[in-house]
């Protein structure tokens, strides 16, 4: 047996920009790694202690398949305390990060062989058209523009919906472009939702993370009908190896990505669940510390960026990322990525893994101490454009 035995659309895979640049990143030596969105903080130690007392205490086994009750009273309890949005224990499920979470929806609500669209905003965290394949939809790219700082805009979003149209997928705070949604846009895709009864799936999980004069609202706000949440642990707690996250959607739409989760995972891992009971009760306590942290990181990384007159950088909005233009040096993101390894020892994303529209960009993430980052461009700044024309 060979190859051809597999699904045909992994028999010649196209290349996986995310996978190759994490494997050089855990293989290189020497090298300051910006490149992968996990954060250099220890989780908590007050959450790690929390999920030791109840794993001691026999919390070891499967839990309800929507989540510990606890759980989920207190995603409810956090979006009505912070955000002033009420919904119902049955419209919210635990699942194994955000990214479980969109595939199960996308399974709930795509129809293989039936063509159901999903417009996707470009530059974007790579696996949503895989996952909207992978569900048998069809991904449709809405590519945003660096002159619009990246800001998905509603007349291009309309122009893209048809009858076959069944979501528009959205992430603000952006991964990788840093764009935060201004309410306003946020009220218009949510009528464009509206007229034309389609999902909005809205990946929030850098919710927490703003810089000055930002703020977020969540989707849901405009159009709760329509929306269905994302969310994680991962980011705003230094939680990305306990692979503990949620969605909130209309109770018909969690009660269908139950069915569809049935055969997948059941249930996310208890003492991650527990973890995260302590980890959003106790929110203020964690959140803003690793907020202020990463803000200071990117304040940093924007000012380096803006001294260096063959660099560019798109409106540093939010999340834990800066896109930087590349594009005075006449590379493609590609081979400055490689080059500026080479050259540096620094490993950065190219913006092509993001999709075409992030070509000409870099993603610099702000995950490493900022002692590191400021040697990152300590070397960086001891290139000039020509150095990249060789």
């Amino acid at each position: 047996m060979d190859s051809s035995n597999l699904n045909q659309r992994y028999q010649h895979p196209a290349p996986n920009i995310m996978a190759e640049i994490t494997t050089l990143a855990a293989n290189a030596t020497d090298a300051i790694d910006l490149s992968i969105g996990d954060p250099d903080f220890t989780t908590p130690q007050p959450i790690i202690d929390y999920a030791y007392q109840q794993a001691t205490a026999g919390q070891t086994h499967y839990t309800e398949a929507s989540g510990l009750p606890e759980l989920r009273q207190t995603i409810k309890d956090y979006y009505h305390d912070r955000y002033q949005l009420d919904f119902a224990i049955d419209q919210i499920r635990a699942t194994v990060g955000a990214s479980h979470a969109l595939y199960i929806t996308l399974g709930a609500i795509l129809t293989p062989g039936a063509g159901d669209e999903v417009i996707i905003a470009q530059p974007c965290f790579s696996p949503y058209a895989d996952e909207v394949i992978a569900t048998g939809g069809v991904p449709v790219i809405l590519g945003t523009k660096p002159e619009n700082g990246f800001a998905v805009q509603a007349a291009e979003v309309a122009a893209l919906i048809t009858p076959k149209t069944k979501a528009i997928l959205l992430n603000s705070p952006n991964n990788p472009t840093g764009n935060v949604m201004s309410d306003e846009i946020a009220q218009q895709i949510a009528d464009l939702a509206i007229e034309h009864d389609m999902f909005v799936l809205t990946d929030e999980v850098y919710g927490d993370f703003l810089m000055p004069g930002q703020h977020f609202t969540p989707f849901a706000t405009f159009a709760p009908e329509n929306t269905i949440t994302f969310g994680s642990m991962s980011k705003s707690f230094a939680m990305t190896g306990w692979r503990i996250g949620y969605l909130i959607a209309p109770e018909y739409v969690s009660s269908a990505t139950r069915l569809v989760n049935e055969g997948i995972t059941y249930s996310a891992p208890i003492l991650s669940q527990e973890a995260a009971i302590y980890a959003m009760k106790h929110a203020d306590e964690f959140a803003p510390k690793f907020a202020a942290e990463f803000r200071e990181r990117l304040e940093f990384i924007d000012a380096a960026v803006k001294e260096i007159d063959w660099l560019d950088v798109a409106p540093v909005e939010g999340g834990i990322y800066a896109f930087v233009d590349i594009r005075q040096t006449g590379l493609n993101s590609v081979d400055f990525s490689a080059a500026l390894l080479k050259k540096t020892g620094i490993i950065v994303i190219p913006g092509l893994a993001f999709g075409q529209s992030g070509e000409g960009f870099i993603r610099i993430a702000a995950t490493q101490p900022l002692d590191v980052i400021k040697e990152a461009f300590v070397r960086i700044k001891q290139l000039n454009v020509n150095d990249f024309k060789e």
